[in-house]
């Protein structure tokens, strides 16, 4: 199935985009990098905007996007401050967290999507969904011992709270996204996925550029000291081809957006290698047990999927 090694050729290149992104954030300040960010993965999408507006080459394409109007964008627009109030909080978040930590608690995204699905469109968990939710909260509890371990308190920290919120604002994106794909006939707004993929990068960079005058440019003397990375550049490469491959497998005929979603938070297994081996992270042994009942829960969401 092309589909699904799609997922998992996305799920590995999310992985490094998130090791860069942890290294592009070491003592860096936040603001700027997440603005640099926005900005080129906005240059990576321009030459496909203006192509299709002015020329004819792409149309037909799976790199066509079509020409829209506000009623279009005003949706596109509500994902990008979404997803911007996920990075925000997941950039800051990670900055001051262990990447082993981050991953598995980003790892649970699937899971918040469920429970959200379940209490806004009334869905009906079956057993093994339940058994996913049950892992993935144990997963939570032997995770917050493991941290105390490093000083870490999940009741107390702030930077856990932000990675939680993240993880709940992409939980939330991830709803968003399946109300705007849907077609029409299926209670959707059955939009375009190049649309949306190019536009809200656009829009992500025009309010980050906005924060960054008015809140970090005036006080940066007194603040984290922005130095430029090269892995800034390489945190928009992978995010951006990692989210095109994906949005790639689910146009293919017989694609099950709920099984490439899971798929896609494999990511952690990445991300937890290079944390141990790039960063030399500590209390690996607990962490990975931790690791193992998120992506159990991820197996038992997959079976849940299947019977339903």
């Amino acid at each position: 199935m092309v589909w699904l090694l799609l997922a998992f050729t996305s799920a590995a290149l999310l992985g490094f985009y998130d090791v860069f992104k942890k290294q592009a954030l070491n003592g860096n300040a936040v603001l700027p990098v997440l603005f640099l960010n926005t900005f080129f993965c906005s240059l990576i999408f321009l030459p496909f905007i203006l192509l299709s507006a002015y020329g004819t080459c792409l149309d037909g394409s799976m790199f066509y996007v079509p020409v829209v109007g506000w009623e279009v964008h005003k949706y596109i627009l509500m994902k990008s401050l979404i997803v911007l109030a996920s990075w925000l909080l997941a950039y800051f978040g990670m900055k001051h967290i262990p990447l082993t930590i981050y991953g598995p608690i980003n790892a649970s995204r699937p899971i918040l999507v469920l429970v959200g699905a379940l209490l806004i469109f009334g869905e009906r968990l079956n057993v093994y969904q339940w058994i996913g939710v049950a892992l993935a909260i144990v997963s939570y509890i032997m995770l917050s011992r493991t941290s105390k371990k490093e000083g870490i308190d999940f009741k107390h920290n702030k930077w856990i709270f932000a990675i939680v919120g993240a993880a709940i604002f992409g939980a939330v994106s991830g709803l968003y996204d399946k109300y705007l794909m849907a077609p029409v006939s299926n209670g959707g707004v059955g939009l375009n996925k190049m649309d949306v993929q190019s536009w809200y990068n656009i829009y992500q960079c025009f309010i980050m550029g906005a924060m960054v005058m008015i809140l970090w440019w005036p006080t940066h003397k007194k603040t984290t000291p922005f130095h430029w990375s090269w892995s800034i550049i390489l945190v928009s490469v992978f995010l951006s081809v990692a989210d095109f491959v994906y949005f790639y497998a689910l146009s293919i005929d017989g694609a099950m957006i709920s099984i490439v979603s899971m798929v896609r938070r494999a990511s952690v297994i990445v991300s937890f290698l290079f944390g141990a081996v790039m960063f030399h992270e500590k209390n690996l042994k607990s962490k990975f047990v931790d690791l193992f009942l998120v992506l159990l829960g991820l197996v038992f969401l997959w079976l849940g999927s299947m019977y339903k």
